[in-house]
């Protein structure tokens, strides 16, 4: 009688804490953190000017954030699949960060947020999430400030040694449209107003890292004041658009 292969899973954030020594770097450590059952799940968007400009696209699952790498960031077009390259699984702390990574540390580079808000699967609850993750089919509904509608996650690879490729694909929606291009269009944050030279040159957010080797990721240190909402520049698709947070 065959026996069955025990597929061992890891403990969360395992992967993201065997990359980095914290005896050496300023990182956090991080955790998995529980969610109280009335608050939404998070999503967020950074634009991050590494070695290569890309946007991190991440979802908050099972106490930490999913994560991608889309080179060419997303796009309303349902005719458009966006590579979406799946990187490690990082800290909730990491929603919040908006600043500069110096160069030669570890993702050196300027880090915009570029989109946040609270997401849902498209049928079903958090269980439907796992269970398309899990299938390579995660379907979900966004309600950002820049993003909104119905998406799916599809993956097209799932390799050992090399990173798992997804396609980062828009529903055909009232929010789809073939006219707006948002990578394009726009170019600040959700959170200060400020372009990506603005927050290269402006003081205070630096993450320290003792690493000189390229990734999608960065790490929190200390708020910035947030510009007013008339310094920040509007941006949405046709018919019902995203509010602007003045935080």
């Amino acid at each position: 009688m065959a026996t069955r292969r025990r597929v061992t899973r890891e403990k969360p954030l395992s992967e993201y804490k065997r990359k980095r020594d914290f005896s050496k770097t300023g990182e956090p450590s991080g955790g998995a953190v529980k969610r109280g059952s009335k608050r939404k799940l998070r999503f967020v968007v950074q634009k991050h000017a590494a070695s290569h400009l890309h946007f991190d696209f991440r979802l908050e699952l099972d106490g930490v954030m999913k994560s991608w790498a889309v080179p060419k960031g997303p796009s309303y077009d349902p005719s458009v699949r966006r590579l979406a390259m799946e990187v490690e699984d990082h800290p909730i702390e990491y929603n919040t960060f908006e600043g500069t990574i110096p160069k030669g540390q570890y993702g050196g580079g300027t880090v915009m947020l570029w989109d946040r808000g609270t997401y849902e699967a498209e049928d079903g609850g958090e269980e439907a999430l796992r269970e398309g993750y899990d299938r390579g089919d995660l379907k979900f509904v966004l309600h950002g400030e820049r993003l909104q509608g119905g998406w799916v996650l599809v993956r097209i690879r799932r390799g050992e040694g090399e990173r798992r490729q997804w396609l980062l694909i828009k529903h055909r929606d009232e929010m789809a449209t073939s006219k707006f291009d948002v990578v394009a269009e726009v170019e600040t944050s959700v959170k200060s107003g400020r372009t990506m030279e603005e927050i290269a040159t402006r003081r205070g957010r630096v993450w320290q890292s003792n690493r000189a080797v390229e990734s999608d990721e960065p790490s929190p240190t200390r708020r910035k004041k947030p510009a007013s909402a008339s310094q920040k520049k509007r941006a949405a698709p046709r018919r019902r658009r995203p509010t602007r947070s003045t935080t």
